[in-house]
């Protein structure tokens, strides 16, 4: 008699990663944002840039500790890093950005493209003083986080993958060759060109707990238990121009055969309930870079900075210091 076969359930490195969330006062609720704000230009396209910490715009600090750079992931914004940057600003340099097509940034002239992104983000970092720094990238922004370590490896000292996507088969549940069918484009293009939610809304949404379920559910374990603040800014960064061409562009661009060649030491963070991008790719970065290691978060989604910020912040520090 044929047995079933069992699904396997992948173990987690840290099986109880802590608090969900940031509590009832994430720090940066009590930061101006916008004096870090500044618009810098590359090939005729401008890049909405946070540019904050010691070093970093308005400081009369130099800095003596490795920048950090943040790239956010696919429909989102530099806001997705906003339980990081409080936490790393008073000790070095950091810079989130918009990518282009996305957040406040222009849509790029020349279209999108995973090495387009990267040479921006190199342009930018040229632009700004930065020789070298720790790249963190999530999802989309991880893949493009490992493109600019392949193709401008001097630009990165470490590197962090946070549920990068770019070793997958499958993205948002789908097989990547669906993704890029000429079908498949179309039908995105509908639904990312529906994608945009309206302050109003954005507010009612993340104002209810059913409400952030509903608009991050998809993306988190417990979306219910993120602050509020936090879910409106998530989602009022959707719906943007960049999003269809953009599933498209990481659907198709194939760069798994150069991954190895990432020669700077690299940390791997993942939850272990990804649905947007599986797991298993974190054991594929992890076997394809020579000088990587991975961690897994327990009852985790595809947003660990964000669900498990005190755990993440630790690893990262923790990263750092090595």
């Amino acid at each position: 008699m044929a047995t079933a076969t069992r699904r396997r359930t992948p173990t987690a490195t840290i099986p109880d990663p802590g608090e969900y969330g940031s509590g009832p006062r994430p720090a940066w609720l009590d930061v101006d944002w916008s004096q870090y704000l500044s618009w810098h230009h590359h090939e005729g396209t401008a890049v909405n840039v946070v540019d904050t910490g010691v070093g970093g715009r308005g400081s009369n600090s130099a800095a003596d500790a490795t920048p950090l750079v943040f790239i956010h992931g696919h429909s989102a914004c530099w806001q997705h890093w906003l339980e990081q940057l409080p936490q790393f600003m008073g000790t070095r340099r950091c810079i989130a950005l918009d990518l282009p097509g996305f957040g406040r940034s222009e849509f790029p002239s020349n279209g999108i493209s995973m090495s387009g992104y990267a040479r921006t983000v190199d342009a930018i970092l040229q632009d700004l003083g930065v020789a070298a720094a720790c790249v963190v990238g999530n999802s989309m922004g991880g893949f493009v986080a490992a493109e600019l370590a392949i193709r401008f490896p001097q630009r990165v000292e470490r590197l962090v993958l946070v549920s990068a996507a770019g070793m997958a088969g499958r993205y948002i549940g789908l097989p990547t060759e669906l993704i890029a069918h000429p079908s498949g484009v179309a039908i995105g293009r509908v639904l990312f060109g529906l994608g945009g939610v309206p302050d109003p809304l954005a507010m009612a949404l993340s104002r209810r707990r059913n409400g952030r379920r509903l608009a991050l559910g998809f993306v988190s374990t417990h979306p219910r238990r993120l602050h509020p603040a936090l879910v409106r800014e998530l989602i009022s960064g959707t719906g943007k121009r960049g999003a269809a061409p953009a599933a498209v562009e990481l659907a198709k661009y194939d760069f798994k055969d150069r991954v190895p060649d990432i020669a700077c030491p690299t940390l791997i963070v993942w939850g272990d309930t990804d649905y947007l991008v599986p797991v298993s790719s974190a054991a594929a970065y992890e076997d394809a870079i020579p000088n990587a290691r991975k961690v897994v978060y327990a009852d985790t989604g595809h947003v660990p900075m964000l669900e498990r910020p005190a755990q993440f912040n630790a690893d990262l520090q923790a990263f750092l210091d090595e």
